[in-house]
């Protein structure tokens, strides 16, 4: 391999001929080689927030023309790439320093030389220009704040898809009656479109509670620089920058106006994914409630029939098994275990400056990718094809001897829990019980045991 040999304030560093990065992207590539690579989104946002910035230090006659123009320019062109052609030139770890500074400076330094491919002979420094009234400690945590929006916009979208999938089943078989559980004991009986109904109310009450903390992650801590107190920004740079990003992404970005907060806390992001751990919570237990009625085919509930989407084992012929729900419930615990990671890391703000920045954006984007990917999956290859086995619902609806409970306030509670009693211990039906025992008449049962009436359906508004 072909070198070429760059300086920094530690010396020179050969670096690869062909790489566009600089020599402390070098030095990092060799000092942190550990874990994962730094998320693309948020090299990206650190690309938009370089153009922006380019501009904002340009119209407030901090940085020429020239050199405010090579900076877009070099800045539209990485960012017009795909990502399979963008990843090559940013390979540092998310196993960093703290405050991502070493990812700030590679998105720097490719700047700076990409830029020469439209002057070969301009002089753009990494950290004088285009680093120009910025620090690390500010412009990395507001790729931070951008990357995190975007990233629950996806598990929004992937949400309401998946609900009005859901709808869809809540429609299709509101009147289709089956036994309840609780306790995972029978219980009386309620529609499976009632049942549905409250997975659609658990969605849309997880998505009230995203949205309605989503805009904590519109306030962006650019201008704050090294503390806080904005050395060597220019006035008027944050609230510019703001409204550079605005534009870029269609979205109402402000400057915080607390910057000390806002390189010190990610407070944001840690409530916000308290609220992508609690839809993960959700999420599990709807999967669960599903690939549980989907159990059998012989030997289970079988009271759901789920999508045959891949032959289910390597030794038993012809099982299907509900991968996409097994697939949910393990992004559902890995976004558990994140939320772990988050709150720690959140906490880690000592004096003036979070240092757990790196962990934290990495932790709360795997997050939003597995719920928006899994959700989407779940939604297209299970919920949609899903079908209930009405036959199956009414038979155990049948032998369930918690419809008793319509005899309570006929014959009264103990009178109802003997007959339950005596269809239990003799092997009876629930009707064959209450009329041996002399205190229902089989037209009685008949009338006052409607399962469909026990749901309440017909009087639901």
């Amino acid at each position: 391999m072909d070198y070429r040999e760059e300086a920094d304030t530690l010396g020179t560093v050969k670096v690869p001929a062909q790489a566009l990065w600089g020599p402390q992207t070098e030095r990092s590539r060799h000092n942190f080689t550990t874990g994962p690579l730094m998320p693309l989104p948020v090299i990206r946002a650190l690309l938009q927030i370089k153009r922006a910035a380019a501009v904002a230090n340009r119209d407030l006659g901090e940085l020429s023309d020239a050199k405010a123009q090579l900076i877009i320019a070099a800045a539209t062109d990485l960012l017009a790439l795909d990502d399979a052609r963008l990843r090559p030139d940013f390979p540092l770890h998310v196993y960093q320093t703290g405050s991502g500074t070493q990812t700030n400076m590679n998105v720097n330094e490719v700047i700076a030389h990409q830029a020469l491919t439209h002057d070969p002979t301009g002089e753009l420094q990494p950290n004088d220009d285009v680093n120009h009234g910025q620090s690390s400690n500010d412009t990395f945590p507001t790729a931070m704040t951008i990357t995190a929006h975007q990233g629950v916009a996806q598990v929004v979208a992937a949400v309401r898809h998946l609900v009005a999938e859901l709808t869809v089943k809540q429609t299709e078989y509101w009147r289709v009656v089956k036994i309840g559980r609780t306790h995972l004991q029978d219980a009386t009986p309620l529609t499976f479109g009632q049942e549905v109904s409250g997975w659609v109310s658990t969605l849309q009450h997880d998505l009230t509670y995203l949205e309605s903390l989503t805009d904590t992650l519109l306030e962006l801590p650019i201008g704050g620089t090294a503390v806080g107190t904005g050395l060597n920004a220019a006035p008027g740079f944050a609230q510019a920058v703001a409204a550079e990003l605005s534009e870029a992404y269609h979205q109402p970005f402000t400057a915080e106006t607390n910057k000390f907060f806002g390189l010190a806390a990610h407070s944001g992001l840690n409530v916000v994914h308290g609220a992508l751990k609690t839809l993960a919570s959700d999420l599990l237990k709807i999967a669960n409630d599903i690939r549980f009625l989907a159990s059998g085919p012989r030997a289970g509930y079988h009271e759901l029939t789920i999508p045959a989407n891949e032959p289910g084992s390597s030794i038993m012929p012809g099982k299907v098994n509900p991968t996409q729900a097994e697939a949910l419930t393990m992004a559902a615990t890995r976004v558990m275990g994140n939320d772990v990671t988050i709150t720690v890391a959140a906490s880690q703000g000592n004096f003036e400056m979070n240092v757990y920045k790196p962990v934290l954006i990495a932790a709360f984007l795997e997050s939003t990718d597995l719920l928006a990917g899994t959700v989407t999956g779940f939604a297209d290859k299970l919920v949609h094809g899903m079908t209930v086995d009405a036959a199956r619902m009414r038979e155990l609806v049948d032998q369930s001897l918690m419809t008793v409970t319509a005899l309570s306030p006929h014959i009264g509670y103990h009178a109802s829990a003997e007959i339950a009693q005596l269809a239990d211990q003799q092997g009876l039906t629930l009707k064959e019980a209450a009329v041996r025992s002399g205190q229902v008449t089989a037209d009685q049962f008949a009338a006052w045991v409607d399962p469909l009436k026990m749901t309440g359906i017909d009087d639901l508004k």
